[in-house]
């Protein structure tokens, strides 16, 4: 299983959009500082997920979401409560 994710600094509240296919490991790497990327906004927390079976897919929807204004706009709407209360 794959999965596509949505995390939020704790620190600034700044969200960041990835894929995996070890959900829990890869979360435990944002908080330990090993993503560049991520590294100096932590404590991270898990605030969306989706899951899919095929690597392609999931690479897919992961583009979709951080080169695709609309679609994420339209996914953060959709999940504006989760994103308020984490």
């Amino acid at each position: 299983m794959y999965w596509v994710y949505i995390i939020k600094s704790k620190k600034n509240n700044s969200l960041y959009i990835g894929s995996t296919s070890n959900l829990e490991e890869r979360i435990k790497e944002h908080n330990d500082g090993k993503s560049l990327a991520t590294k100096k906004y932590k404590p991270w927390v898990l605030v969306y997920t989706e899951g899919y079976f095929l690597k392609e897919d999931t690479l897919y929807r992961e583009k979709s979401l951080k080169y695709f204004g609309k679609v994420y706009a339209q996914l953060k709407r959709r999940i504006r409560n989760s994103l308020l209360s984490a």
